[in-house]
């Protein structure tokens, strides 16, 4: 189980980045992302930003590439109000659990 320090990074972390996606990226491909979960590594050498897309599977492969693109941005401005040492690098990942959670759900509506 992480520690509190890293428990309480990455919710800082996941706030931050939603805020940065929704005030400073003008990148259109991620108007629809939300992010959901960031998990950060003990070393502070990566964090994993779990993001969800609405759309199509075109829609959520734009918005990914859209995040990669911007994700030196969001590590500087991140860098600016974080007080850490090092800011890890940014991955972002599709979280499926919603899609999952509603195939689940159509599957339980069929019986």
């Amino acid at each position: 189980m992480p520690n509190r320090r890293i428990v309480r990074l990455n919710e800082q972390f996941r706030r931050e980045i939603a805020e940065i996606l929704h005030r400073d990226v003008r990148d259109p491909r991620v108007r629809e992302v939300t992010v959901t979960g960031v998990e950060v590594t003990s070393d502070l050498w990566l964090a994993r930003v779990y993001v969800s897309v609405a759309g199509d599977e075109k829609e959520r492969v734009e918005a990914l590439k859209g995040l990669d693109a911007a994700s030196n941005f969001i590590k500087r401005v991140l860098g600016g109000t974080l007080h850490i040492r090092r800011v890890p690098e940014l991955r972002f990942v599709e979280d499926d659990t919603l899609v999952q959670a509603s195939r689940i759900e159509e599957i339980l509506n069929e019986i």
